[in-house]
């Protein structure tokens, strides 16, 4: 028997995943992401909008080290930071902007600046309670991933976080790897449309791990106004980030791993067939991802390449770092050494004898010398 759906407030009507997902209806019965905090690393998150109201919690601001992440300055697209947390949390009182996830609290940590910035907002997110962390930002990488970042990301699924990050929106362009969304143990998403093709720009890469609605995913600005016409995996990474919420809601001693490995295998094979570098294993389900078994050995790309990580580097320190030991001679070197001082000796006395004859003949001249 169905459940009864979830009394929460209609989203807009252009919030087409809803129906793609079946939120209202099997999703929300089952899990609204109560209980669960979810951080936002942007660009600060505006939490005095009806549609935001009392479900930002004080966060920070990394990169002045002034503020609680409360307050949005991003001027660009004017206020992409509130956009994902709506999308993530929205409560749909002020313009009827409504989150996949209204049951979960909101972090926001301001952290745009660059690579240390964003492994700072990362720890803070994991000392502050963030069970989800979502990145929906990336710069192009061409060194690859790099050891303070790869370091926060370690110390976020050591401590039971998962990492979401958006896969990068240029993939019908450069189609360069992107950080953090490459870094290993970082659950990349790319972006699909409403007929689950994937969109033009999102980025073909061998770290993109799922994909989730992306184009035309509007939410709300820092104002409050709703904008429809957004696109980009950084939506797509709020909504999955959103799906995480729901998972470890409904199954709160599920360790990030698992939680993971129930994101991507109950994802439905999308864009070309099997897994490829556009949408990774398919696009995101969330109720599937509450509902269905999943086998304890299904793939999990994103731990995978964690833990490949942590060996690679754990031996090349190991490598680095071993001091040369002196080996004490074996029986078949202490032969080889006796043989070849037998043969000095040898040569050591047939030089001595040859010194004395030479010397006798010395003598010999000197005296012939001497007697003439």
């Amino acid at each position: 028997m169905m459940p009864p759906a979830y009394s929460a407030p209609r989203p807009r009507a252009e919030e087409w995943w809803f129906g793609t997902w079946d939120i209202q209806s099997k999703v929300w019965p089952i899990s609204t992401g109560k209980g669960v905090t979810v951080a936002v690393i942007d660009s600060g998150v505006n939490a005095n909008l009806p549609d935001l109201h009392g479900v930002v919690e004080s966060g920070t601001d990394v990169e002045t080290g002034k503020g609680d992440g409360r307050a949005d300055i991003d001027t660009l697209e004017n206020g992409h930071g509130t956009a994902m947390a709506a999308l993530i949390a929205g409560q749909g009182s002020g313009v009827g902007m409504v989150g996949v996830a209204p049951g979960a609290r909101i972090l926001p940590i301001r952290a745009q600046g660059g690579r240390a910035e964003l492994a700072d907002g990362i720890r803070y997110a994991v000392d502050h309670g963030a069970e989800v962390i979502n990145v929906s930002q990336g710069l192009p990488d061409f060194i690859g991933c790099d050891n303070k970042t790869k370091s926060a990301v370690s110390y976020a699924l050591e401590h039971d976080a998962v990492i979401v990050a958006s896969a990068g929106n240029d993939g019908n362009g450069r189609n360069v790897p992107e950080w953090p969304g490459e870094c290993p143990g970082v659950l990349a998403v790319g972006a699909v449309d409403h007929l689950f093709s994937p969109w033009v720009k999102t980025q073909r890469q061998p770290y993109v791990a799922v994909a989730a609605p992306g184009v035309r995913a509007g939410s709300i600005d820092r104002t409050g106004k709703f904008v429809p016409d957004w696109d980009g995996t950084s939506q797509a990474s709020a909504l999955t980030s959103s799906v995480v919420a729901l998972v470890r809601s409904k199954f709160p001693n599920m360790r990030a791993r698992q939680v993971v490995q129930r994101i991507v295998a109950t994802a439905r094979d999308v864009g070309p067939r099997g897994r490829d570098d556009l949408t990774g294993y398919g696009l995101v389900r969330p109720y599937h991802a509450l509902v269905d078994k999943v086998a304890s050995d299904a793939p999990n790309p994103v731990f995978s390449a964690w833990e490949s990580a942590r060996a690679a580097a754990s031996t090349h320190a190991s490598a680095v770092s071993k001091p040369q030991i002196e080996q004490s001679p074996g029986p078949a070197y202490a032969t080889k050494r006796r043989g070849t001082l037998a043969i000095l000796m040898a040569v050591g006395i047939v030089a001595g004898v040859a010194a004395v004859a030479v010397c006798a003949l010395i003598r010999v001249r000197n005296r012939r010398r001497v007697s003439r």
